[in-house]
């Protein structure tokens, strides 16, 4: 009987959690992509590598709104079977709060342990594939990037003006700037009366005509004119930041960093994408922290929530205590990213953020116990 009591607690709780996670998930994505539509009016990216980037980062959404989520619903639930007297047929069952209290903890410590794979497997491998799509991407979309009139410089290395365009595709008046990329490669400005844009061979390209170029190396100067020619435009790359930060990599990556500090070899850890280093120490701690420590506070924020079974709805202060308990939650939050970010910084804002849960949930509980046997 008790079994099936729980059962159907957990079940609520469950569902309940899915149906919040997928909505306010979409929404924050929703919200998100709307950000990163620079990608195609400013990066000159397109519309496949914008939607690639956005799909894979849903799973760091979900991971960093979870707790959040899960101590809403927890405190939901509980809060709807105390409303609608169902908490009554648990302790007319025999089924003491205490014991409640264990199925609960342990209901938290299947998402505490979620939340860890989330964190340190699955977002990181979600962003480093969002980031492939970006650092593997051509300027694809430069059809919609070329207005009358205004510098287009969405590239490295390169700015682009065109005076006028006409409704069959052709470019006047088209002025290209090369900045210099050095010793062997000097600047140049080209200069052409008319222009098309072009694919040859999955390459995109400017066909230019009537002409100048002037090529600029140091102070010496050369120019001469051209009836028409090709600019590739492929072998520019985005202004995008395509190189990797540290939540996208990989946590084993990040945990030798760490052990390897901790034996004064930092330095001995070099890999194309990441430098272990004295100045990245410091962000790699965070980050361990926030994937293998953080969801331990999931165990505190289930215990607050626990705190409701100890006030009845027939109490006058009910709904205050409730509002309460509920603010206190949020603080948790809050506190937890909070410290997080101070946990790196030094030796008290480490000890903080390690002992804060541990000793508050168990001092939540020994308050649970005491309470228990008090009402029993």
């Amino acid at each position: 009987m008790k079994k099936l009591l729980f059962a159907h607690f957990l079940k609520d709780t469950f569902f309940f959690f899915i149906l919040m996670t997928l909505t306010l998930g979409l929404i924050v994505w929703v919200i998100q992509a709307v950000n990163y539509l620079d990608f195609i009016t400013e990066d000159g990216h397109g519309f496949f590598v914008y939607f690639s980037y956005t799909f894979f980062n849903f799973p760091k959404i979900i991971h960093r709104i979870l707790p959040f989520i899960f101590f809403v619903s927890l405190f939901y639930q509980i809060n709807r079977y105390e409303l609608k007297n169902e908490l009554i047929v648990y302790w007319t069952a025999g089924v003491s709060k205490l014991q409640f209290i264990k199925v609960i903890l342990g209901f938290s410590l299947f998402f505490m342990i979620f939340q860890i794979i989330m964190g340190s497997y699955i977002s990181p491998i979600g962003q480093d594939k969002a980031r492939n799509f970006i650092r593997n991407s051509n300027i694809d979309f430069f059809p919609s990037l070329f207005q009358e009139g205004k510098f287009i410089d969405v590239v490295q290395n390169l700015t682009i003006f065109i005076e006028s365009e006409k409704p069959s595709g052709t470019y006047n008046n088209i002025y290209l700037k090369e900045t210099n990329k050095g010793l062997d490669n000097p600047s140049r400005i080209i200069y052409a009366k008319k222009g098309y844009l072009k694919n040859l061979k999955e390459k995109k390209y400017l066909e230019l005509f009537n002409g100048d170029i002037v090529n600029i190396n140091g102070s010496k100067t050369n120019n001469f004119s051209f009836d028409k020619i090709n600019f590739d435009l492929s072998e520019y790359t985005s202004k995008s930041t395509t190189f990797p930060k540290i939540q996208e990599l990989n946590s084993k990556l990040l945990v030798e960093c760490l052990v390897y500090n901790a034996k004064g070899k930092a330095k001995d850890i070099k890999s194309e994408i990441f430098t272990c280093s004295k100045s990245t120490i410091k962000n790699v701690k965070e980050e361990i922290f926030k994937r293998f420590y953080k969801p331990v506070y999931l165990l505190l924020l289930s215990m607050i929530a626990c705190l409701l079974f100890f006030i009845s709805k027939e109490n006058k202060k009910f709904s205050l205590y409730k509002y309460i308990i509920f603010f206190f939650g949020i603080v948790v939050i809050v506190l937890s990213e909070l410290s997080l970010r101070y946990a790196s910084n030094n030796i008290i804002g480490f000890y903080f953020f390690i002992t804060f849960p541990l000793f508050s949930i168990l001092s939540l509980y020994i308050f649970s116990f005491i309470k228990s046997k008090i009402n029993f």
